[in-house]
């Protein structure tokens, strides 16, 4: 399964907020190194306000407003509105100086930033560029983007953009390049989309309504990632009818809620597999945070992998 994602130009990693989504959007990025693929991590955002919230996870430092080297095969940007224009609008004028020029038109950014079409222009722009760009011997800068998208459904927004933008602007620079977007979007061979949960009930509602929305708009829904999963030490019937009487014989008790979680997050993981119509990749409830719960979680992502391989092979 994940040789498969590794193939891929782009992986983006969708999911609602507090679901350690930008953690496993990390995660993956830093297994895809140590298979030894080269890893552009992208953190997309409308503004670049505030401090990287995935940067950090991998050990970039400074703003990101740039590509950061990391390390050897892995680099670390944030991925803005306002540098998806500045591009765009250097690939579809003569002369770069023209772009900067027309950049400090005060009003010609207030355009820009006004409508949420064209912020997610400006972000689908900005991914369409690191996928496609070359260096001097013709090979992909950045032969695997993972992609930290927001928590508000950005993905959706991009891939909704061409029926209001075409409609309008059917062709010239700004359709050709919506077409152009959209074709990364859609094209299983090229993108993947991973939704981030955890095996609670209401995140596992909001994953499978996504689900939906990401089918219906033909983007490539290639796993979902359970986040927090929680170590089931009890994996037998026997074992879990033991557990029950001893619980019974001794009453309420830490060991009682722990129990109660474990089946909560079993159902959870039920209804997820059943509903998402793809591969589902467990990761463990682990204690460490930051960059440590990323090394820990990309080293689990081995075992894993080759467990779900066997369940899937025939």
């Amino acid at each position: 399964m994940l040789e498969a994602l590794w193939t891929k130009r782009a992986l983006l990693v969708s999911g609602k907020g507090g679901v350690g989504k930008s953690t496993l959007a990390a995660t993956l990025a830093r297994a895809a190194v140590r298979a030894g693929h080269t890893v552009l991590l992208a953190e997309v955002t409308p503004s670049l306000e505030g401090p990287s919230v995935l940067g950090p996870l991998v050990g970039a430092r400074g703003p990101g407003t740039e590509v950061t080297p990391v390390e050897p095969r892995l680099s670390f940007l944030r991925i803005s509105a306002s540098a998806g224009h500045r591009r765009f609008l250097e690939d579809v004028l003569p002369l770069r100086l023209m772009a900067d020029a027309a950049l400090r038109s005060r009003a010609l950014r207030r355009f820009l930033e006004a409508g949420p079409s064209l912020r997610e222009l400006g972000l689908m722009y900005q991914m369409l560029d690191l996928v496609r760009r070359t260096g001097p011997d013709g090979r992909f800068l950045y032969p695997l983007c993972v992609m930290d998208l927001p928590a508000t459904g950005h993905a959706l927004a991009m891939a909704s953009l061409p029926r209001a933008i075409l409609s309008l602007l059917p062709g010239g620079p700004i359709g050709r390049a919506v077409r152009e977007g959209l074709e990364l979007l859609q094209d299983p061979v090229r993108t993947a989309v991973l939704l981030a949960t955890l095996p609670e009930p209401l995140p596992v509602s909001e994953a499978l309504q996504l689900a939906s929305e990401v089918r219906r708009l033909g983007l490539p829904l290639a796993a979902a990632l359970l986040n927090r999963m929680p170590e089931n030490p009890f994996p037998t019937p026997a074992s879990r009818a033991s557990l029950n009487t001893l619980l019974a014989a001794h009453g309420p008790h830490e060991g009682s809620r722990a129990l109660a979680r474990l089946e909560v997050a079993e159902m959870s993981r039920a209804r997820l597999e059943q509903g998402v119509a793809a591969p589902l990749l467990c990761l463990p409830d682990l204690l460490a945070s930051g960059p440590a719960l990323v090394d820990q979680l990309a080293t689990a992502l081995i075992p894993l992998n080759a467990r779900l391989s066997q369940k899937e092979a025939p």
